[in-house]
């Protein structure tokens, strides 16, 4: 026990050093204090990054951000602060993989399967603001009220009705 808390005390005072400067690389792996939050599973170190500006799409040699790492090491909880926090669940590492991937060939399944079910409800979200936004109206001049109603109002010229 004593062990593990020397450990979470060393990398909070690594994390602590940075300040301000909270994306800048930490070694020559171009990893920031997020991607090794991230990586190690420590969700209040995360959070405190989070809270602090970090990018969370920010990538390093590998292509990796701290999404990957966190799926890697199989962190439900660093990839749902992750995923809160706008990661783009999309994005591949230089070998093609997302965390989702990763997720699943580190063995961690619930942490793929979550990463699963929230870019499937990301996309049906996507869709469905893609279709309301086609199947609106494409005249600017009509009125909110004639939609409503299902019909345009073909009378109202910038804001005025014809007489």
């Amino acid at each position: 026990m004593l062990l593990e808390c020397n450990a979470e005390c060393d990398s909070l005072s690594q994390l602590m050093e940075y300040g301000c400067a909270v994306n800048a690389p930490d070694d020559t792996l171009g990893q920031s204090p997020a991607h090794m939050a991230a990586g190690g599973g420590q969700a209040f170190f995360l959070l405190w990054q989070l809270q602090t500006g970090v990018d969370v799409n920010q990538q390093d040699c590998f292509g990796e951000a701290p999404i990957h790492k966190a799926a890697r090491s199989g962190s439900l909880e660093c990839l749902s602060l992750l995923v809160a926090s706008d990661a783009k669940l999309n994005m591949c590492n230089k070998d093609g993989h997302t965390a989702e991937d990763l997720a699943l060939s580190s063995g961690f399944a619930e942490c793929a399967k979550y990463l699963a079910a929230v870019r499937n409800t990301q996309n049906t979200f996507l869709e469905a603001s893609l279709h309301l936004e086609s199947a609106s109206c494409s005249d600017p001049r009509e009125t909110a009220a004639g939609l409503k109603r299902g019909h345009c109002c073909r009378s109202v010229v910038y804001g005025k009705r014809r007489r």
